[in-house]
Protein backbone atom coordinates (compact mmCIF):
# COMPACT_ATOMS: atom_id res chain seq x y z
CA UNK A 1 0.00 0.00 0.00
CA UNK A 2 2.91 2.54 0.63
CA UNK A 3 4.50 1.78 -2.83
CA UNK A 4 0.87 2.67 -4.20
CA UNK A 5 0.92 6.22 -2.24
CA UNK A 6 4.08 6.93 -3.19
CA UNK A 7 4.56 6.04 -6.57
CA UNK A 8 4.97 8.67 -9.73
CA UNK A 9 2.46 8.17 -12.47
CA UNK A 10 5.15 5.98 -14.18
CA UNK A 11 5.62 3.06 -11.82
CA UNK A 12 1.14 3.13 -10.52
CA UNK A 13 0.02 0.61 -12.76
CA UNK A 14 2.97 -2.17 -11.27
CA UNK A 15 2.09 -0.64 -7.76
CA UNK A 16 -1.93 -0.33 -7.92
CA UNK A 17 -0.99 -4.61 -9.52
CA UNK A 18 0.92 -5.64 -6.75
CA UNK A 19 -1.65 -4.35 -3.93
CA UNK A 20 -4.62 -5.36 -5.76
CA UNK A 21 -2.51 -9.32 -5.65
CA UNK A 22 -1.86 -8.87 -1.58
CA UNK A 23 -5.75 -7.77 -1.21
CA UNK A 24 -6.93 -10.90 -3.33
CA UNK A 25 -4.34 -12.86 -1.28
CA UNK A 26 -5.66 -11.73 1.98
CA UNK A 27 -9.06 -12.76 0.91
CA UNK A 28 -7.87 -16.00 -0.39
CA UNK A 29 -6.54 -16.97 2.79
CA UNK A 30 -8.99 -16.07 5.01
CA UNK A 31 -11.76 -17.85 3.05
CA UNK A 32 -9.56 -21.10 3.01
CA UNK A 33 -9.91 -21.15 6.90
CA UNK A 34 -13.03 -19.83 7.30
CA UNK A 35 -15.19 -22.47 4.87
CA UNK A 36 -13.78 -25.43 6.77
CA UNK A 37 -14.90 -23.95 10.01
CA UNK A 38 -18.70 -23.32 8.24
CA UNK A 39 -18.62 -27.46 6.92
CA UNK A 40 -16.96 -28.94 10.73
CA UNK A 41 -19.90 -26.48 12.62
CA UNK A 42 -22.66 -27.93 10.03
CA UNK A 43 -21.03 -31.51 11.06
CA UNK A 44 -21.42 -31.11 14.59
CA UNK A 45 -24.84 -29.79 14.66
CA UNK A 46 -25.98 -32.53 11.91
CA UNK A 47 -24.05 -35.12 14.93
CA UNK A 48 -25.82 -33.52 17.90
CA UNK A 49 -29.38 -33.05 16.62
CA UNK A 50 -29.05 -37.30 15.41
CA UNK A 51 -27.43 -37.49 19.10
CA UNK A 52 -30.56 -35.92 20.52
CA UNK A 53 -33.28 -37.90 18.32
CA UNK A 54 -31.85 -41.07 19.05
CA UNK A 55 -32.04 -40.34 22.77
CA UNK A 56 -34.89 -38.58 22.74
CA UNK A 57 -36.82 -38.65 19.96
CA UNK A 58 -37.04 -35.24 18.76
CA UNK A 59 -34.56 -32.98 17.71
CA UNK A 60 -32.47 -30.68 19.30
CA UNK A 61 -34.33 -27.12 20.50
CA UNK A 62 -34.05 -24.63 17.58
CA UNK A 63 -33.17 -22.20 20.17
CA UNK A 64 -29.71 -23.22 20.78
CA UNK A 65 -26.80 -21.13 19.59
CA UNK A 66 -24.08 -22.99 17.62
CA UNK A 67 -21.58 -22.31 20.65
CA UNK A 68 -23.74 -24.07 23.32
CA UNK A 69 -24.12 -26.77 20.86
CA UNK A 70 -20.64 -27.14 21.07
CA UNK A 71 -20.55 -27.33 24.43
CA UNK A 72 -22.96 -30.16 24.60
CA UNK A 73 -21.09 -32.42 22.66
CA UNK A 74 -18.92 -32.89 25.43
CA UNK A 75 -21.94 -33.92 28.14
CA UNK A 76 -22.92 -38.16 28.15
CA UNK A 77 -25.46 -39.56 27.26
CA UNK A 78 -27.18 -39.73 30.65
CA UNK A 79 -26.98 -35.53 31.04
CA UNK A 80 -27.56 -34.70 27.67
CA UNK A 81 -30.82 -34.09 27.06
CA UNK A 82 -31.84 -32.43 30.16
CA UNK A 83 -28.89 -30.26 29.38
CA UNK A 84 -30.25 -29.37 26.17
CA UNK A 85 -33.54 -28.49 27.62
CA UNK A 86 -31.97 -26.34 30.13
CA UNK A 87 -29.90 -24.51 27.95
CA UNK A 88 -32.44 -23.61 25.29
CA UNK A 89 -34.85 -22.79 28.26
CA UNK A 90 -32.06 -20.85 30.28
CA UNK A 91 -30.23 -19.46 27.25
CA UNK A 92 -27.16 -20.43 29.00
CA UNK A 93 -23.53 -19.52 28.01
CA UNK A 94 -21.31 -22.67 26.65
CA UNK A 95 -19.36 -22.01 29.69
CA UNK A 96 -22.26 -22.56 32.13
CA UNK A 97 -23.34 -25.31 30.54
CA UNK A 98 -19.31 -26.55 30.59
CA UNK A 99 -19.55 -26.03 34.24
CA UNK A 100 -23.12 -28.02 34.76
CA UNK A 101 -21.70 -31.35 32.92
CA UNK A 102 -20.75 -33.85 35.63
CA UNK A 103 -19.35 -36.60 32.92
CA UNK A 104 -17.75 -35.34 30.36
CA UNK A 105 -17.46 -37.24 27.05
CA UNK A 106 -14.08 -36.74 25.20
CA UNK A 107 -13.87 -35.94 21.80
CA UNK A 108 -10.90 -37.32 19.89
CA UNK A 109 -12.08 -36.61 16.23
CA UNK A 110 -12.28 -32.93 16.11
CA UNK A 111 -10.04 -31.30 13.75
Amino acid sequence: MLNLVHTDRSGLYSASLICLISIILGLVFYYMRQFPLVVQNRAIRAEENLRHFVLSGRMLDSKLSMGQIIALRFASDEEFVSLAKKAAEEKLSSAAIKKEIRNWREDHHRA
